[in-house]
């Protein structure tokens, strides 16, 4: 067990494998078990939303609050190391996230319908709607803010405190969005309020 959980490539690929065994004994050996593309996608939606929400809400509930009271010299671990791993696994885990959900939109065939709020997709429209607005914010501002901020492109000191503090402001804003963003994606599936 200690090489399956040593490496996290090889625990991610356990956790695959047990998932086909899980799916076996569900269906009795994958006993009449279709390929329904928009289960699989949906699943890779789920799977990809919570390595972005879950990065997003560690950024702003653990990593941005406790940085003041981190000493100086330990500050550059985080950000020479930690951040931008954390950082990259956000970015593509925003990608997927956005991605599953338009191609599952799609597969369900409300991809139109819920893009332009039609009535009976309103509330996983407005979902998306944010989902966009976010995915957008970690793309093309606060990655590239994060870039300055880390010194991994080059940039004037100060450039870094006020690339920094933008990251941060639009980090803050996903994590407004994501709270409204998941009631509209839940309730549009699960019969909440909604509209």
């Amino acid at each position: 067990m200690g090489k399956i959980l040593e490496s996290l490539q090889n625990t991610v690929i356990a956790g695959f494998v047990l998932v086909v065994v899980v799916i076996a004994l569900m269906t009795k050996g994958f006993a009449g078990v279709d390929f329904d593309p928009a289960f699989f996608a949906r699943y890779i939606h789920v799977l990809a939303g919570v390595m972005w929400i879950g990065l997003l809400w560690y950024f702003n509930f653990v990593q941005i609050p406790t940085m003041p009271s981190i000493p100086d010299e330990q500050k550059p671990a985080i950000g020479k190391h930690i951040a931008p791993k954390a950082l990259w696994w956000f970015r593509w885990g925003a990608m997927f996230t956005l991605l599953s959900g338009l191609w599952l939109a799609s597969a369900n065939g409300y991809i139109v319908d819920a893009l332009t709020l039609a009535e009976g997709t309103r509330s996983i429209g407005l979902g998306m709607w944010m989902a966009i607005i976010m995915w957008f914010n970690v793309w093309f501002v606060i990655w590239p803010n994060q870039k300055i901020a880390l010194g991994i492109v080059e940039a004037d000191a100060d450039a870094k405190p006020a690339a920094a503090r933008k990251a941060m402001l639009f980090s803050r804003t996903n994590t407004l969005l994501s709270i409204p963003m998941l009631y509209c994606m839940v309730s549009g599936q699960n019969g909440g309020a909604g509209w």
